[in-house]
Formats: C-alpha cells, sequence, structure tokens
C-alpha cells in the first residue's frame, strides 16, 4: 500500500478531488482539505519535507494581495449598480420597440440587451434573471416558441462568460500569468462573432419557422409618431451625423497611424457623444426634430455603452490598469443612477452584499486551489499531468482538443470558477512549455466554460431561467388570455442548439487563432534566438595572456 502511494500519490491525490467534488463538498475546502491531507501524508511517508507547509501563509498572504483580484469587486458593482437601476429594463424595452416589428425581432433584442448586460454586469445570473423576469413573459404573450424564447434568454446571459469584463476571464488572467488587458482585448471579437451567431440562428428560425417567432402586433407598438409612422428614418439620419461628426474629430484628435484599439475606442465614445449632445438640445429646445424611438434610443443605449467602451477603451489603450477601469466603471455606474434618481440605500447595501458575497467565494477558492497545488506539486503531479498531455497525439492542436474536450465534459458537473481554479493550473504549465500563446488558451477556455451554464441537467442558467419562468398557468394581464405555463423539458431542449453554437464558436477559435491573438498585432515581433547579451570582451579570470583581464585592467576599467 506504501508503495502505491509512493508511486502514485499525484493521480490518487487528483482523483480523490473528483470524488470529493462529485459528493457534493464545497469546492474550496475540498481543494484545502484535500491539499493537507495529501500533504500530511506525504510527510509521513518521506516523500515530502515538513518545511513543505512553511509556504502555505506567504501563498494565502499573496492571494489577498493580489491587486488584479481588485478588479472583481469593482466590476461586479459596477454591473450591479447598473441591472438593479433598471437599465436592463430600460435597454429590453427599447431594444424590443426597436426591433419588435421584425419577425424575431423580441429574440434578436434579448441578444443584443444580453450582449450589452454582459458587458457591463459580468454576471450570468444577474442577466439571465433580469431577462427572465421581463422578456419572457413578454414574448409568451405574443406567441413565442417556448423552447426559442427560453433558449435565447439562457444563452444571451452566459455571454457574460466570453465578453469583457467577464469575471472569468480576470480569474484565467491571474490564473495563467498573463495582463488581464490582454485578455480582454483577445476575448473581444469571439464575444460578438458568438452574439453574431446567435442572431443569425434567431434570423434563420423566423424565416424557416415564422410562428415560433412572430413580429409583436401594431397595438403593441408604444412608440408610434402622429403620421403613423416609426420614427426609424428618424434615428438613422440622427446616427449618420454622428457617424460624420466621429470620423471629423478622429481625423483632428488622432496622429496618423494611432493603434487600433485607440481609433475603435476615441471613434465610439465621440460618435455616442455627438449623437447624445444633439437629441439633448433638440429636447431641452422642443425643436422636434428627432422621433420618439431616436431619442429613446439615445438617451437610454448611449450611457451604459459610453460607460463601457470609456472603462474597457482606457484598458485596451493603456491608459489604466483593469482594476483602475472597474473602479472608474463602479464610479460611473452610481454616478448613472444617482442622474436616473434610482440610487437609495437599500440598492447600495443589496449591491455590497451581493459582491462582498461572490468576492469571497472567489478568493476561497483561490485560497483552496493554492493549497492544493502546493501539495500537488510536492508530489510531482505538475509532472505527472505534463508527461500525461505532452506524449498525446496531434501535438500542439492534439493538447487542445484533449484540453477542450475534457473541459466540455467537467463542465456538465463543475462551474466556470470551478473549472478555472482546478483545470488551468494543472494544463497552463504544459501549454506553456509547448509554445502555445496563454491568452488564446485563456479563451479558447472561455468559450468552452459557458457550455457550464447551459448543460442540461445541471446548468446554472438553466436553474436561474427555471426559478423565474411561470410554474403553473396563468392569466395576462395586458390581453387578458390564460398563458400556458413552461416546463424544464422545454427549457432543457431549448439549449440545446445554443450548445452546439458555442461548440462551433470554441472550433472556430481552434482553427483560426487569429481572431484571438490580434490583440498582438501592433507589438514588434521578437525572436529570442536572435537576441545577444553583450557584456564586453572581458575574457576569463586568467591572465591578460590567456584572453582574461589583468588586475590593472580591473582597477581602471571604472576610471
Amino acid at each position: 500500500m506504501e508503495a502505491l502511494l509512493l508511486a502514485y500519490m499525484a493521480p490518487i491525490m487528483f482523483g480523490m478531488l473528483v470524488f470529493l467534488l462529485l459528493l457534493g463538498f464545497p469546492v474550496a475546502f475540498s481543494l484545502a482539505a484535500n491539499g493537507i491531507l495529501f500533504g500530511l501524508i506525504g510527510i509521513d511517508l518521506g516523500l515530502l519535507s515538513p518545511a513543505l507547509f512553511q509556504a502555505l501563509p506567504q501563498r494565502v498572504f499573496g492571494v489577498m494581495g493580489n491587486e488584479s483580484l481588485l478588479a472583481v469587486p469593482f466590476f461586479t458593482f459596477m454591473g450591479l449598480i447598473l441591472e438593479r437601476s433598471g437599465m436592463a429594463e430600460d435597454l429590453l424595452e427599447t431594444v424590443g420597440q426597436l426591433f419588435g416589428p421584425l419577425r424575431g425581432g423580441l429574440a434578436i433584442a434579448v441578444i443584443l440587451v444580453g450582449a450589452m448586460l454582459a458587458a457591463t454586469t459580468g454576471v450570468v445570473s444577474a442577466s439571465v434573471i433580469s431577462m427572465g423576469l421581463i422578456s419572457l413573459p413578454i414574448m409568451l404573450r405574443y406567441g413565442y416558441d417556448r423552447r426559442l424564447a427560453t433558449g435565447v434568454i439562457a444563452a444571451s446571459g452566459t455571454l457574460s462568460q466570453i465578453i469583457p469584463p467577464s469575471l472569468v476571464l480576470i480569474v484565467l488572467a491571474d490564473q495563467l500569468g498573463r495582463s488581464i488587458g490582454d485578455m480582454y482585448k483577445g476575448a473581444f471579437l469571439p464575444g460578438f462573432a458568438l452574439t453574431g451567431l446567435y442572431v443569425l440562428y434567431v434570423v434563420a428560425v423566423a424565416l424557416l419557422k415564422p410562428k415560433s417567432a412572430p413580429a409583436i402586433p401594431p397595438e403593441a407598438r408604444t412608440f408610434v409618431e402622429p403620421n403613423g409612422g416609426h420614427g426609424i428614418p428618424s434615428l438613422l439620419v440622427l446616427m449618420a451625423i454622428a457617424i460624420g461628426i466621429s470620423v471629423a474629430g478622429v481625423e483632428i484628435l488622432l496622429v496618423e497611424g494611432a493603434h487600433v484599439d485607440e481609433l475603435i475606442v476615441t471613434s465610439i465614445l465621440i460618435w455616442g457623444g455627438a449623437a447624445f449632445v444633439m437629441a439633448l438640445v433638440n429636447k431641452t429646445l422642443r425643436l422636434g426634430l428627432l422621433s420618439q424611438i431616436a431619442e429613446r434610443v439615445t438617451f437610454v443605449m448611449i450611457p451604459p455603452l459610453a460607460l463601457i467602451f470609456l472603462v474597457l477603451g482606457t484598458i485596451f489603450i493603456g491608459v489604466a490598469t483593469p482594476t483602475e477601469g472597474g473602479a472608474m466603471g463602479a464610479v460611473g455606474a452610481l454616478i448613472m443612477a444617482i442622474i436616473k434618481r434610482r440610487l437609495n440605500f437599500k440598492l447600495l447595501r443589496q449591491a455590497m452584499d451581493t459582491t462582498t458575497t461572490l468576492t469571497c467565494f472567489v478568493v476561497f477558492i483561490l485560497i483552496g486551489s493554492s493549497v492544493f497545488s502546493l501539495t500537488f506539486r510536492g508530489v510531482n503531479g505538475d509532472l505527472w499531468v505534463e508527461h500525461l498531455l505532452t506524449g498525446l497525439p496531434g501535438g500542439e492542436m492534439g493538447f487542445l482538443v484533449v484540453v477542450s474536450i475534457l473541459t466540455f465534459l467537467l463542465a456538465f458537473f463543475l462551474d466556470f470558477f470551478e473549472l478555472a481554479f482546478i483545470i488551468v493550473p494543472l494544463i497552463g504549465p504544459v501549454a506553456d512549455k509547448m509554445g502555445i500563446d496563454l491568452i488564446w488558451l485563456g479563451v479558447l477556455l472561455a468559450v468552452n466554460m459557458q457550455t457550464s451554464f447551459m448543460h442540461p441537467p445541471f446548468g446554472f442558467a438553466l436553474f436561474y431561467l427555471r426559478s423565474v419562468a411561470p410554474k403553473e398557468d396563468y392569466q395576462d394581464k395586458i390581453t387578458g388570455k390564460t398563458i400556458a405555463k413552461v416546463t424544464t423539458g422545454q427549457i432543457y431542449w431549448g439549449s440545446i442548439p445554443f450548445i452546439v453554437i458555442q461548440i462551433a464558436m470554441v472550433i472556430l477559435v481552434l482553427l483560426y487563432p487569429g481572431i484571438v491573438t490580434h490583440y498582438k498585432a501592433d507589438r514588434p515581433e521578437v525572436n529570442l534566438e536572435e537576441v545577444k547579451l553583450d557584456m564586453g570582451d572581458f575574457g576569463g579570470y586568467g591572465s591578460a595572456a590567456g584572453g582574461g583581464t589583468s588586475d590593472l585592467d580591473y582597477n581602471n576599467m571604472f576610471k
């Protein structure tokens, strides 16, 4: 038995961790207890030194002193303040009215608002519950297929996983030892590409099965002009003028050859500012030049968009660190809530309580992960994992495919935080030795981890939606009709097409790494093999005849 433990300590330790997790023990305590237990066993068998655990206090204080993790409470607080101050309701109503006349318009509105909430909240539960409470009754009222409606809400809520400032991206960057800003840049295109794939799926369903995604009836459209029009041309003209001002502003403010990140951020901020100012002048002076929908879209969508791009933009162009950007976003969210007159002590306390709970959850798992990894490395677990993964056929691609499949399967039982703290520390060093870009690996894992929220029967997004979806038949207050309940089976079946889309996105990231590695496009290429360090021609420590330097030379060298 002793010989078996000595020979296979690492795999036995990992298997025990999986066993404890399957029994339902909390992840943080399973990790820490497993690390301490096998550490003591290793010391008793003489495999480890008792001095091993002297490193534990330093590791714990290292976690507590990690300034990068301060971005977690800041971005969480920012998102909760915006979400609880009514931003989600305003956005869904406005975007729903904008796209509602189209078939599938309500579902498209949910996806677009989900992307915006993802860029502000960074928390899946907040997005899914908000949209489930607000948009699901409306979609059921107008005859949407239940599987499509529930699938769209659950899937768009998981966009918080991949669209910056996602909390999982912060954790992945920390675990992989890479910049959070680079991780945000790398995830930017995949996040919005996934949003586009969701929209394409809804459009396809609306074309092939029109009854599954009907347009909202004319009587439900609230922003109607006196002439009976919907005011869309007015909105298009306003946006076109704002784009013209943005192009001119970029030409004036930015020098030629400015970085792409700086160009995008500056142009969007000028565009949003110009549109907002024009709408404000029109409303204040009562000029009547803009339609109701144009004013509504501008006043509801521009402020959160401006805050998003101001926060992420300062991070992308290097003006602020992610922690500073998160602090700025939290202050901006408070200011927006005050302007809307929706900030009160109750809302503030709820946001602070939730932020504290989530932050403690992250830190405790990270501490438990540190204890586990200390012992796991002590018993050469890192070498066991390395030999296991580097021996796979197919080289880099074989490694990435196996890791993706493993992550997908583990996502049936573990959520994204647990996956990030258990899987990433094991595979990160192996990927680094194989020369794999760790930002690319992090984004690939983040897209894959999204499926953890959608897997029947344990997907958390499905649980969140089930908690707010009607469990019994009810009478609609607007139409007076009886609306049938939403079953758990309908929620599960509705998630499957979106899981397939997420898997397709994982494959796209695997096959086309450029959609992630564009984050270093503006950086000069450095070939480490060609780097030479010139220390001067000092020779050795022998005599001058042997190519060395004499005592007189050393004495006179720095005169």
